[in-house]
């Protein structure tokens, strides 16, 4: 049955196609984005489907979290979906690290995440389905790691881990389903155009994972093909 979704990061890429395809299943979806004006695809699903509603949020402003959650007051979300993140300078290799650059990601792709579920934690709790979902990266496993380098994006993506990891023990007697999810590597801007799959297949395969999520997935890292990830 279809039910309420928060997204982040919706302006392009897996959280745009993630808008696409919970509206078109019927779902109610708030989606945000940084600059709602220069946000044209999203902004022609939002004509398009009337029950999806987007929202300006920068997700390093926590200000404007706040006012989002005031926005939404008691509404239940069954689903939130920390999309947005920061991937940085490329090739952050041993000796040539922007310090400043990685705060910034730090600050986007681990910080962020946690405040979202901080900010929202009372509206999942409301939903039916109470599932926070982060949007990791397998280049955040320590186990897969045997090419080294990536240092700013690779720490960000394990650092999430962990607060996946703390809210699932944190909310587990709010009933809330929380996990790290690797999206695979998608033919986004980010991933590239010689990506293994589409966008199309990836939030198929997550939307499957979260909509099946329960208790004894929660504090997990899953794949978009639903096996598990080594932390």
């Amino acid at each position: 049955m279809p039910g309420t979704v928060l997204i982040t990061g919706c302006n392009r890429g897996i959280g745009l196609e993630m808008t696409r395809q919970f509206s078109e299943d019927g779902w109610r979806v708030f989606a945000t984005c940084r600059d709602k004006a220069c946000a044209y695809e999203l902004r022609a699903l939002e004509q398009q489907y009337p029950q999806l509603e987007v929202h300006c949020l920068d997700v390093t402003d926590y200000r404007q979290m706040a006012q989002l959650a005031e926005t939404l007051g008691d509404q239940p979300i069954d689903i939130l979906v920390s999309n947005a993140g920061y991937y940085g300078p490329k090739g952050s290799l041993f000796g040539r690290v922007d310090r400043d650059e990685w705060r910034k990601v730090l600050e986007a792709n681990t910080i962020a995440p946690y405040m979202l579920a901080e900010t929202f934690c009372d509206n999942v709790a409301r939903g039916e389905r109470k599932v926070i979902a982060v949007l990791s990266s397998k280049v955040g496993s320590i186990s897969d790691n045997s090419s080294g380098g990536g240092y700013i994006y690779r720490t960000s993506k394990t650092a999430v881990n962990q607060v996946v990891k703390s809210l699932s023990v944190d909310l587990r007697e709010r009933g809330i389903t929380v996990l790290a999810l690797h999206p695979g590597w998608v033919q986004t801007d980010m991933g590239g155009p010689n990506a293994l799959i589409s966008a199309e297949e990836s939030v198929a395969g997550l939307r499957k994972v979260m909509l099946g999520a329960g208790p004894e997935q929660s504090g997990h890292f899953i794949n978009y093909d639903g096996t598990e990830i080594p932390w």
